[in-house]
């Protein structure tokens, strides 16, 4: 197959304040120790979320120098926004964030005549509800939430969210760290909507979560570590999304995924420039540049996210053929680029009112993650 994480983590040592703690230069005269005078962009996106090599061919081709960070999920990154420790120009949230970032005036409306590449994003993936003028946002990439399993640590094969609360699995099952997520394999195990804001539901999809962390089910509540205990084999089941489990495949082909039969969530993630950005010319073209068809393939190859760009999403199959000397195998691409029937079961997340987030907030701290 392709890449590993060794080597996506090897390269990422090279790469300007990885990890989302360290800020990013604020004046626009230095970038990570540069001679004074370069133009930079400040991005932050998720781990292991870019081919790297990405970020030194929009440097060389444009002048523009990368600061690129991480943040560990929608609300940490929403954390760091708040409270003023991330300093930055592009960001990368999902769906439901964005939409919440546009209700407090936090996005700038984008110049789409300096990303010309916009017209090449497949319309399915233009004015969703979380931003439904096409005002502020780019697709990234999108993808699905669902189940991973070691089929040689389990006794069955796994169809349900039931088995992220089963006490059989006492110890080997790793829960998602991010409130969202994790309330919805709650929800959506009882049979409510993901997007509902009746507090009883909530609450009672809250204390399956809880009672099953009381019983030792969970392992640990996990977001980037999941990688190494998945692929070691020093967990049983998880949930997380598509195209990290085909990047954790490459170190174990023990694992498997499935979106449960209740169904799920699919979600897209998309480039915004903040209001608060001091280099938005450099933030549009380092979006144009990642919207292009070369950098979605490429970016495609190395994370198995699936593209919004039409044109590489019918395209990568002959790509990774041509790059690999053999034929994409199909069930993978259908894990990547989930199939209709498979969306059919999905949902996109809303923004909830204040109210009902303020609720899952208080949850969440109750639940002590």
């Amino acid at each position: 197959m392709k890449k590993t994480v060794a080597c996506a983590i090897l390269m990422a040592l090279f790469l300007t304040g990885c990890g989302g703690n360290s800020s990013p230069a604020d004046d626009g005269s230095t970038g990570s120790g540069d001679g004074g005078g370069k133009r930079v962009v400040n991005v932050c996106s998720w781990g292991e979320y870019i081919d790297e090599d990405l970020i030194y061919q929009f440097e060389e081709e444009t002048g523009i120098k990368v600061n690129y960070q991480t943040a560990e999920s929608n609300e940490a990154l929403y954390s760091l926004l708040k409270t003023g420790a991330g300093d930055y120009d592009v960001i990368v949230p999902s769906d439901y964030m964005i939409a919440r970032l546009i209700e407090e005036d936090m996005l700038a409306e984008l110049n789409y005549d300096n990303i010309p590449n916009y017209a090449k994003i497949d319309d399915q993936y233009k004015g969703l509800s979380y931003d439904p003028e096409n005002r502020y946002t780019v697709p990234y990439t999108w993808g699905t939430l669902g189940i991973i399993y070691n089929s040689t640590m389990v006794d069955e094969e796994i169809t349900s969210w039931d088995a992220m609360f089963d006490e059989k699995y006492a110890g080997q099952v790793l829960m998602i760290r991010n409130s969202r997520d994790a309330l919805a394999a709650a929800l959506l195990d009882l049979g409510y909507d993901i997007n509902t804001t009746d507090e009883a539901q909530i609450r009672e999809a809250y204390e399956l979560l809880a009672d099953a962390k009381e019983k030792g089910v969970y392992q640990a509540f996990v977001m980037d570590e999941i990688f190494g205990k998945m692929e070691g084999g020093n967990a049983a089941i998880s949930m997380y999304y598509a195209g990290d489990y085909l990047t954790m495949l490459e170190n174990n082909p023990d694992l498997k995924f499935v979106v449960p039969e209740e169904g799920s969530n699919w979600f897209v993630d998309a480039m915004c420039v903040l209001k608060s950005a001091q280099h938005k010319e450099e933030a549009e073209a380092w979006i144009n540049f990642i919207a292009g068809t070369e950098a979605n393939l490429a970016n495609m190859d190395y994370i198995w996210y699936a593209s919004p760009n039409a044109e590489a999403l019918e395209q990568y199959p002959a790509y990774y053929e041509e790059t690999y000397g053999e034929p994409l195998d199909e069930e993978l691409y259908n894990i990547m680029a989930a199939p209709k029937d498979v969306l059919d079961r999905c949902t996109l997340y809303e923004n909830l009112p204040a109210e009902t987030l303020t609720l899952y907030n208080d949850l969440w701290t109750e639940l002590g993650i």
